[in-house]
């Protein structure tokens, strides 16, 4: 039991950014907690205790905001973040590695018994407020973009976005060759929803970012090996990583910036 809770720590440090250290994703992060109580209640669920298993799942909705039906398979190292507003229905299965964000639906379209929601595979990613209604598959690597609603299969290492889904890049072929997924690596960024045919003119106009990115880059590399073939010393050190924290204004001088601007006020004015 502490050896999958260890593993389920570790996978959080692979997919947020947001986490320091093992104390704060055991005690402050309500998806975590939802997978390690549903893993009572589907135990309960499989030796027939019922009804002990569905209020404890009850509980657990109450304590993290995530629905997990106790009779849902899940798979290890599976993440949900942030966790509000997750429903998983009875009879979705999770595979390995898969993530989820705040307000999915694995749900169902049919009230006759049997399978009637999700199958995720390995790897999958579903983006917020996204809903894959049905007795679908989602393959591995497979990839739902934010508010999109998915109610056929999709491909392995394909993405589905939209309403009704529609998949953006069959088999996992981007734009480019690739090129603005190694871009967007580049600079911490996830770019599994940003292909030319994608209908969110958002995503479309990120996709065109990185494709501009990635040309300056190598414009900038030619530009630099020319002048250090003529004599220059230029362009040696490495580009600095990007971090949020540097475009974000220190609370602390924020403050004391506008108390300036107070006492500097003048009433007469």
């Amino acid at each position: 039991m502490f050896s999958r809770i260890k593993e389920d720590i570790n996978s959080v440090f692979d997919r947020d950014p947001a986490a320091r250290n093992w104390f704060e994703v055991l005690t402050n992060y309500p998806g975590m907690h939802a997978i390690w109580i549903h893993r009572l209640s589907n135990k309960l669920w499989r030796n027939n205790w019922k009804l002990i298993a569905r209020l404890i799942s009850t509980f657990s909705r109450w304590l993290t905001g995530v629905e997990i039906h106790p009779g849902a398979t899940l798979g290890r190292r599976f993440f949900i973040d942030h966790g509000m507003g997750i429903v998983i229905g009875e009879t979705a299965e999770i595979g390995d590695d898969v993530t989820l964000y705040h307000g999915v639906t694995l749900g169902g379209t049919s009230w006759s018994a049997g399978k009637r929601h999700p199958t995720l595979e390995d790897n999958v990613v579903i983006g917020a407020g996204a809903q894959v209604l049905g007795p679908i598959t989602v393959g591995k690597g497979g990839k739902v973009g934010s508010n999109s609603v998915v109610v056929k299969d999709v491909p392995e290492n394909a993405t589905a976005v939209g309403i009704p889904g529609k998949i953006v890049n069959p088999n996992g072929k981007s734009n480019g060759n690739g090129k603005r997924d190694a871009v967007a690596k580049k600079y911490g960024f996830d770019a599994y929803a940003v292909s030319e045919d994608n209908p969110d003119p958002v995503a479309k106009a990120i996709g065109r970012l990185l494709d501009h990115i990635h040309l300056m880059d190598n414009k900038v590399t030619d530009l630099c090996k020319e002048v250090n073939h003529l004599g220059g010393n230029v362009c040696d050190a490495e580009l600095p990583e990007l971090s949020v924290g540097e475009f974000v204004e220190d609370e602390k001088k924020a403050a004391e910036r506008r108390m300036k601007e107070v006492e500097s006020f003048d009433p007469n004015i």
